[in-house]
């Protein structure tokens, strides 16, 4: 079984402000966000099933796996490992699967070696968090570096097409108590889609920011990791995909 090393968060010695996604994925995340759609995540996890090759899945790495909500299906099928940045999703995940292995890691750093998974999986838009594009390339780099030749890596993404065509700039809900207002935008130099989330009782305010990376783009940086893209689709059903598609799911081979 793949060896895990104690858990070492990335250093930024060189950066005193904290990234968006540091401050964000904690507990009002948990708060606001605890009852996300379970179907969803099946049918993902039965997409990729059914679109592996034909050969033996033993270890999995679920590579940004928040509270666990893909990971607790994926170890029905496989011996998995979760990973992800934030202790306030990971305990949430270990609570609910106990004795199942979690890591708190960066996904630009990960502790393990070289061969590890035969399978790893990137799911609900939990890449394309970093201002700079070498920092998405250094992601896929050591996920091809821990994988087994002619793993196969999934990463389901937003699709930046639909996002910028149906982009809502405003909404608010009340969620366990709390008004939630919601601003979003794509930046101005077309890059990034933006949200601004404040939790007005709590006068609490968040920033989400997520690179709008075409199917291109993520090929382009697939193939430069050492990847090659084997099957696209636009939606959990296995649809195929489109400007309209609401998901970019990518399956890609390590070579």
């Amino acid at each position: 079984m793949t060896a895990l090393v104690r858990e070492q968060p990335f250093s930024k010695a060189s950066a005193p402000e904290a990234d968006w996604f540091e401050e964000w994925f904690g507990v009002d995340y948990l708060r606001i966000y605890q009852h996300r759609d379970e179907t969803d995540a099946v049918r993902a996890i039965d997409l990729i099933q059914s679109n592996l090759p034909g050969r033996r899945i033993e270890s999995v790495l679920d590579l940004g796996c928040g509270a666990g909500r893909h990971t607790r299906l994926l170890e029905e099928r496989w011996w998995t490992v979760g990973l992800d940045l934030s202790m306030s999703l990971l305990r949430v995940a270990r609570r609910e699967t106990e004795g199942s292995p979690y890591v708190r890691a960066d996904m630009r750093e990960l502790p393990f070696g070289p061969d590890s998974f035969d399978l790893v999986v990137n799911l609900f838009t939990s890449f394309g968090y970093f201002d700079d594009d070498r920092e998405h390339a250094r992601v896929l780099g050591c996920v091809g570096a821990v994988m087994t030749p002619g793993g196969t890596l999934v990463i389901d993404f937003l699709n930046a097409a639909q996002v910028r065509d149906s982009l809502v700039p405003y909404d608010e809900r009340i969620e366990n108590g709390i008004t939630i207002e919601q601003r979003r935008q794509i930046s101005p130099d077309n890059r990034f889609v933006e949200k601004r989330i404040t939790l007005r009782e709590r006068g609490k305010e968040y920033i989400e920011r997520v690179r709008l990376l075409s199917p291109k783009d993520l090929e382009r940086m697939l193939i430069t990791a050492g990847f090659q893209v084997v099957k696209v689709f636009g939606d959990y059903e296995g649809g195929n995909w489109s400007e309209t598609s609401p998901r970019s799911i990518m399956f890609a081979s390590r070579q």
